[in-house]
Formats: C-alpha cells, sequence, structure tokens
C-alpha cells in the first residue's frame, strides 16, 4: 500500500507540472507525461502482459493497459495518466478495505502459538507446539500463549480467552481443568499434560476454518464470477466495432472520435466495482461476525442465514444450561440443611447426575465411615444406613414399595423424595434450568424475521412443555430417540418453505447428523468439540445463544449492501456506456464509472464493518 501511494504522488506531481509547462515546451511535457505514466501504470501493463501469456486476456489490466494506450496513440496524454491514477487511486482503496477486513478475521491468527517449554529429561525445552507429544508436560509462564489443549496438572491462573471466545473477562483456571490452545496465560505459573496434538488442537482447527472461510462462494460471487467472464469479452468486441465501423460506413466521421469514444467505452466496461465489492461485502461480513466469536464457515452460509424463516432448537446443553441442579428442598420436621446432607451421603457412591447434582448441592466433604449397607434399586433409588439411620431417596415407587406416606411434589422436573427411618421428611427437586439468554432469544428472533421455531428433545414430555410455555415456542416435539430426531428433522425439512432456510442449533457432539441435515448447522458451547466444528457451518465460540441474532442482522445486513452495489454499480456502467457510445460523455466520466464507482461500493461494502450490537 506504501509502495502504491508513493507511485501516486509522484505521478500525479508530474502531471500537475505538465500542466503549467509552456506550449513552446511540449517535448518536455510529453517526456514528463510518458514518465508519470508509466511510474503509475507500468505494473498494470506488466500483469496485463503476463495475463496474455497464461491465457487470461480480458480482466481489467487488459483493458485498463488497451484504454491509456489508445489515449497515448491518440495525443489524449492527459486522460491516459489520469485513468491510470484513478484506477491505482482506486486499488489503494481496495487494497485498504481488504486489509481492514482480512484483520477483522486474521487478528485471530495472532492465537497461533510459536513455540511450546516441554518437560524432557526433567528440564524444560523450547520446542515448536507440533514437536509435543500427547502426555506431554508443558510448562506456560504469565503472559504467554496456552501453545496445546489440555488439563492444568499445578498451578492456577487467570486465562484470557478473548481472541477465541470473544469474552472480555479472564477465566479462573484451577489443577483438574482443562486449557484450550491459543488462550493467554495472565498472571501465573502453570503446568499442562497435553490432550491433543497440534493438528487437532483446539487453535489449528479454528485457523483451517478461517483460512477456508472464504472458499465457498455466495450466489451473488458466483454471478459476479461468470458475468465478469462473459461481460468483459461482450465490450471489447464492441468497443473494437465501435472504433473501426462508423468511421468506415458514416460520412465525416472521424477515426480519432470514434476511438475515442471505443476507448471511454473501455474505461466504462471495467467490472471493478463488481468484482472487487461484493466478495469484499461477505468478506466484511465474516469479519464482523469473527468479532462477536462467531465462525462462519463460507460466505454461503451467510447468504443463507439471511434468508432463514425456520430455526430448530435442541433443547438440553443449548435452550438449558444442560447440567443437573437441585432448584428446591421441601422438608418435613428436619430442616432443609440436614435433609440434603441424608440425601447427599445416601447418594455418595452413586454416579447417576442426580446424585451428582445432589452432593454438588451439599458441597461438603463426605464421611464414607458413617455410611454402611448401601443399595442402589434400579428404577427406584437409594437405600442406605447413614449415622446408624435407615434413609431412603428415590421416586413415588420407592415410597410406595416401603409403604411409607408421602406428599407429592407436582413441580417440573425431578423429583426425590426422602424417608428417614421409615418416616417421610421431605422431597428434593432437580431440575435442568434454563439459560438466562434463551428468553431474549426466541424473543428477538421472531423480531428478525424467524417465523417457525421448533424445539426438539429425547426429554419427558411434562419437563419439555415446561421449558416450551417458559420460552413461549409453540412447536415441539418430545421423547425422541436419536434416530427419531433424524426422522423428525426430514419432515420439518420437507415442509419448509421452499425460498426460506432451516438451521438447527445443537451442542455439536450428539446432534452431529441433525446439524449436517439442515440448511445450516449452528454449533454452541462445544469448543473443543471435533464433531462442533466438523459437522457444523456456524461455531459460536462460547454458548451465548443471542449472537444467532446479531450474525442473522450481520447477515442480511452483508446481503443488503451486496444488493446495493450490483444495483448501482451495472445502472451506472449502463448509462456511462451508452453515453460513451454516443459520444456524449468523456474519459472523466467514464473513469468515474469505473473508479469512481468502484470507490463508492467498496466504502458501502465496509459499512458492515462497523456492525455495533444494538437492543433490537
Amino acid at each position: 500500500m506504501k509502495k502504491r501511494l508513493i507511485k501516486i504522488i509522484i505521478a500525479g506531481t508530474l502531471f500537475l507540472v505538465t500542466l503549467f509547462i509552456p506550449n513552446k515546451l511540449d517535448y518536455l511535457k510529453d517526456i514528463l507525461c510518458v514518465i508519470a505514466y508509466l511510474i503509475v501504470g507500468f505494473d498494470i501493463l506488466k500483469k496485463s502482459i503476463q495475463n496474455i501469456i497464461r491465457g487470461e486476456i480480458f480482466d481489467e489490466n487488459f483493458l485498463m493497459s488497451i484504454a491509456t494506450i489508445g489515449a497515448f496513440l491518440i495525443g489524449e496524454f492527459n486522460e491516459a495518466i489520469v485513468v491510470m491514477l484513478f484506477y491505482q487511486i482506486g486499488e489503494l482503496f481496495q487494497n485498504y478495505a481488504v486489509d481492514k477486513s482480512r484483520k477483522s478475521i486474521l487478528s485471530l491468527l495472532d492465537i497461533r502459538p510459536d513455540y511450546a517449554y516441554v518437560y524432557r529429561n526433567n528440564k524444560s525445552i523450547k520446542v515448536n507446539p507440533d514437536e509435543v507429544n500427547i502426555n506431554e508436560i508443558l510448562l506456560v509462564k504469565p503472559g504467554e500463549k496456552i501453545p496445546l489443549d489440555g488439563i492444568v496438572t499445578e498451578g492456577d491462573s487467570m486465562v484470557d480467552t478473548k481472541a477465541l471466545t470473544g469474552e472480555s473477562i479472564p477465566r479462573h483456571v484451577k489443577v483438574g481443568e482443562s486449557v484450550l490452545s491459543g488462550c493467554i496465560n495472565v498472571d501465573g505459573v502453570i503446568k499442562i499434560k497435553v490432550e491433543k496434538e497440534f493438528e487437532e488442537s483446539t487453535v489449528n482447527k479454528i485457523l483451517e476454518l478461517i483460512e477456508n472461510a472464504t472458499d465457498k462462494k455466495s450466489n451473488p460471487e458466483k454471478f459476479i464470477t461468470k458475468f465478469a467472464k462473459v461481460y468483459t469479452p461482450i465490450v471489447v468486441i464492441i468497443a473494437v466495432i465501435l472504433a473501426l465501423i462508423p468511421p468506415l460506413l458514416l460520412k465525416n466521421a472521424e477515426f480519432n472520435d470514434w476511438i475515442y469514444r471505443a476507448l471511454s467505452f473501455l474505461v466504462v466496461s471495467c467490472p471493478c466495482a463488481l468484482v472487487i465489492s461484493i466478495p469484499l461485502s461477505f468478506f466484511g461480513g465474516i469479519g464482523a461476525a469473527s468479532r462477536l466469536g462467531v465462525l462462519v464457515k463460507g460466505s454461503n452460509y451467510l447468504e443463507k442465514l439471511a434468508n432463514t424463516d425456520t430455526i430448530i432448537f435442541d433443547k438440553t446443553g443449548t435452550l438449558t444450561e444442560g447440567v443437573f441442579e437441585v432448584q428446591e428442598i421441601k422438608a418435613i420436621n428436619i430442616s432443609d440443611a440436614e435433609l440434603l446432607k441424608y440425601a447427599a451421603y445416601t447418594e455418595n457412591y452413586s454416579n447417576h447426575p442426580i446424585a451428582v447434582a445432589i452432593k454438588k448441592a451439599y458441597s461438603k466433604k463426605i464421611d464414607p465411615k458413617s455410611i454402611k449397607k448401601m443399595q442402589e434399586i434400579s428404577g427406584q433409588g437409594v437405600v442406605a444406613t447413614v449415622d446408624n439411620k435407615k434413609v431412603l431417596i428415590g421416586n413415588e415407587k420407592l415410597m410406595e414399595n416401603n409403604k411409607i406416606t408421602y406428599k407429592k411434589n407436582i413441580k417440573v422436573g425431578t423429583v426425590c423424595y426422602v424417608a428417614i427411618d421409615n418416616e417421610f421428611c421431605g422431597s428434593i427437586l432437580i431440575a435442568d434450568k434454563i439459560r438466562t439468554e434463551s428468553y431474549a432469544t426466541i424473543t428477538n428472533l421472531k423480531k428478525v424475521g424467524i417465523k417457525n421455531i421448533y424445539m426438539l428433545t429425547g426429554d419427558r414430555k411434562s419437563i419439555t412443555e415446561d421449558v416450551a410455555k417458559k420460552l413461549n415456542i409453540s412447536k415441539y416435539f418430545y421423547e425422541l430417540l436419536p434416530d427419531e430426531k433424524v426422522t423428525k428433522m426430514q419432515q420439518l425439512l420437507d415442509q419448509k418453505n421452499t425460498t426460506g432456510n432451516l438451521i438447527f442449533v445443537g451442542d455439536g457432539i450428539n446432534d452431529a447428523l441433525v446439524l449436517t441435515m439442515a440448511d445450516i448447522g449452528i454449533s454452541m458451547g462445544a469448543i473443543g468439540s471435533d464433531a462442533a466444528i466438523e459437522a457444523s457451518d456456524i461455531v459460536l465460540m462460547t454458548d451465548e445463544l443471542t449472537k444467532i441474532v446479531e450474525t442473522i442482522i450481520i447477515s442480511k445486513k452483508t446481503l443488503k449492501i451486496a444488493k446495493e452495489n450490483i444495483l448501482f454499480a451495472i445502472a451506472i456502467k449502463i448509462l456511462i456506456l451508452v453515453l460513451s457510445a454516443l459520444g456524449i460523455s468523456t474519459m472523466w466520466e467514464a473513469v468515474f464509472a469505473d473508479v469512481g464507482v468502484s470507490i463508492i461500493a467498496i466504502l458501502n461494502a465496509l459499512r458492515i464493518l462497523i456492525f455495533k450490537n444494538k437492543h433490537i
């Protein structure tokens, strides 16, 4: 960009000097014009010749070269220099725009680790991350990037995950917790046991996604590519006809006049505004999404997202937290704390999610010596002796089979009834919690044009209905086995509007097949999951559902800008092409129709990069 700017300044200065040279020194003016032209246009001429040798004749370099050389041949030196100057200014704007877009996306390249300190022979040595093996121990000091995915084995620290997830607040990690490559260790020295080789690490997977994001083109981009290949040769043929035929057929028609018209026609015909601004619009959209922590695998998915009217959510782990928690404790004749203690001790040896939730809620250390004769009764619950008292915890069937009179809890969720020495002592309600952002997400999806919102789950009818009611989702399907979920997905795909696309949002692990079936698969909350990255088209780097709404807004704005640029560029070009053929417009108007329109289209495309999260 600096070299291009220097060329423009030098050539522009020489051109201005020629305007003040008196007519008697025309030879000096001509020399300076040639020098200015070569300074600003040599690389264009060189590219044109190289492309012709390769068989790629009809491109913007060829059009600029023919038009400006022709202008020199008929003595229009000033027009030739100005066309090249403005073309280079347009290229400068393009480079700036692409660079700005690329930085939005490739800022993530900062997450690529350059080295890793690994323990070998009781020494910490510096190696390339791809030389580290699974199960080796890494040393990561404050300020360093975590080079590979692993588990903290020693130390604790704050970890900056902003580059990966967009979260501004560092996360605290301690022994036993997983850490991801690409994050920055903020303040403590930690040791990490490697779980994945560099090729399979989170950072490498993300970098591959970024590098391949522009390979999958949207329909407008495909149209422009095909359009340019057909359009450019046609206008060159028309320009040749315009330069040669009228002077031969019309009286008083001068070759110089019609050649000038043909050259103006060629300058106008250059499809730069379309070829540059349309891909740039989608490139910018992908960049804007990446700043939010959303990875879009290709501009075709961004386009599909803009034309979506149906979205299907998995329930557990997507609309809900996916973690069972104690929601309510109802004790009778004892305190809530005592009831929870007896329940936790009784469930101590169980790994069932319900047992884990109860032990987590109790949070205190359990003394195994207080527990005797523990028995798990399949489909009912657990019986154990705790502090010499017989404790039963389980469902209604357990209470009824032991002839214990209990008070039924009718709230939605999993209810564990507790009896001590055959006396009913209360109940504990355990349920999956709805995500806080789920409420606003469902509401805002309707505001951005999503007409149909469905929920699929394998959970029980009562729980599904409760979640659907709270989130105002009218269409839902429950108690679905994995193969039934696939069948239901296919039915919904068959029923959908032919002009509207369908999104499926899941955790990316259990829903891989359904994610691939949808027009657009969005995985969330699965940053370290290979299944999420492979199966989905869009990956949310965090589990924030609200980012789906923001990405849809970005996609709609991107598509709108692309359409604006197509209509604007084609309309202006057709107008000036006609005026050039009629001899009404000069090469100055032609320059505006080419470079001016390109600059306006590029600036319009850049608007997507200033996307800001606003309330809907």
